[in-house]
């Protein structure tokens, strides 16, 4: 009889603990030998092979986007500036690409859906399997999400992530009833409560519970149009004033003009790659380390509470515990701010602060540029815009452009952890993600 041993072994790859058994059939001392080569080879291929079944590390390698606000170019045309700008900025060709990742929501409107495939012929690659994602105001998000979770599977080494809009073309009333379309239409569009309305309701609520005014509204309009004016690629760049804010006109009491951010046109595009392609492109690169998705009712009144977003609440708790990280670990972060309420709100489900507090914040400058917690550096969606499709992929170019050195006078000081927040409608859809500056 030859003695068998089972033998559990545990391997360290990658700051992460394996443990597998195998068994040793012991014949002679040289055989032993061998096998305990064997096995100590098995050991690492082993421990690789279930590290890459975890997920492989996903990166952020380049990034581009058009100006924002109202542009005259086609929206393929809008799309392709963008791309090529992230293809450029990652240092590599269309041909590194793999697959393409589009949000959109309104392509109609231009006269084009099934958009993906366009764009991948109009890069040089219509090969290349393209994907459009529509998730409302949140399609961005969700689309990178997507892209992040095939090159993590390892599907892909490399792919384009972008997100493009173009809505200004049309009129008030046209582009007005395509964005109730992302309501829950039975209960809310149709019945005549628009995302104003919807989000007026929010802020009456807050206003109510919490020590919170319509002057701390202001405030926050005030803050990210002093950021957006930093920003060249803003589609408002004008600073105003509390007063500015308050004497506006009223769209939704108690939101006013200036409470509310624009129609935007405009593209945004990331390349995302795995860490073998990212080490040999020589660029330089930020990890994506964290990312959660959430949803709410898809109507306001099913709510038990409209002063809070439950999408948003989950979704930044998946992304915490994947990242192992809090919310003090964050140095900035860009948050979905459709409508001035919506900022306080974000802020304190993304655990910033804690609920009704967000705005004694503000009152304090607790989020100003370079403050406790820099909120929406690029300007948000108030001031930068809101080509909806490309709001949440723009959210991540900001992010790489501030870990790159190409934030100019918006820079965030020593930043090396982001955030991007980014809902869909009233929140009925929510992303976000956790970004790690590479030094």
């Amino acid at each position: 009889m030859h003695a068998i041993k089972y033998v559990t072994k545990k391997c360290l790859y990658e700051g992460v603990s394996v443990y597998y058994i195998y068994t040793v059939q012991l014949k002679t001392k040289a055989e032993s030998i061998i096998l305990r080569f064997y096995a100590l080879t098995l050991h690492f291929y082993y421990a690789k092979a279930i590290l890459r079944y975890m997920g492989e590390k996903v990166y952020v390698l380049g990034a581009g986007s058009t100006k924002y606000g109202k542009l005259h170019e086609s929206i393929i045309e809008i799309a392709l500036n963008a791309s090529r700008d992230a293809i450029e900025s990652a240092g590599i060709t269309p041909r590194d690409v793999k697959a393409g990742y589009i949000s959109n929501v309104f392509g109609v409107a231009d006269k084009q859906v099934h958009m993906a495939p366009v764009i991948m012929s109009n890069l040089g690659i219509p090969d290349v399997p393209g994907l459009t994602i529509e998730s409302a105001c949140g399609s961005g998000s969700v689309m990178f999400r997507e892209a992040f979770a095939n090159v993590s599977a390892g599907f892909y080494d490399c792919v384009l992530a972008l997100g493009v809009e173009k809505v200004t073309h049309t009129s008030t009333v046209e582009s007005t009833t395509l964005f109730s379309y992302c309501s829950d239409f039975f209960y809310e569009g149709g019945n005549g409560a628009s995302f104003p309305g919807l989000f007026g309701s929010m802020a009456r609520a807050y206003l109510a519970t919490y020590k919170a005014t319509e002057e701390d509204l202001a405030r926050v309009a005030v803050k990210n149009h002093e950021n957006g004016f930093l920003n060249p690629k803003a589609h408002v760049r004008k600073k105003i004033t509390i007063d500015d804010v308050l004497k506006s006109p009223v769209v939704a009491s108690p939101l006013k003009l200036y409470d509310c951010c624009p129609f935007s046109d405009g593209a945004s595009a990331v390349i995302l790659c795995n860490e073998e392609f990212a080490k040999k492109s020589g660029n330089p690169y930020m990890e994506v380390v964290g990312s959660g998705r959430g949803a709410s009712p898809a109507s306001v009144q099913s709510r038990k509470d409209i002063t809070t977003i439950p999408s948003t609440v989950e979704a930044a708790r998946q992304a915490y515990k994947m990242a192992n990280l809090s919310p003090k670990d964050i140095d900035f972060v860009e948050v979905h701010d459709c409508f001035t309420i919506a900022e306080l709100i974000d802020i304190e489900d993304l655990g910033f602060y804690p609920k009704g507090s967000a705005a004694q914040a503000v009152r304090e400058g607790r989020t100003r540029l370079n403050s406790d917690i820099t909120v929406n550096p690029s300007g948000g969606l108030k001031s930068k815009g809101h080509p909806i499709g490309a709001t949440g992929v723009g959210q991540v170019v900001e992010v790489f452009e501030q870990f790159t050195n190409k934030a100019g006078e918006r820079t965030v000081k020593d930043a090396e952890i982001a955030m991007t927040h980014n809902f869909g409608a009233t929140g009925a859809s929510a992303a976000v993600h956790i970004f790690k500056k590479i030094k």
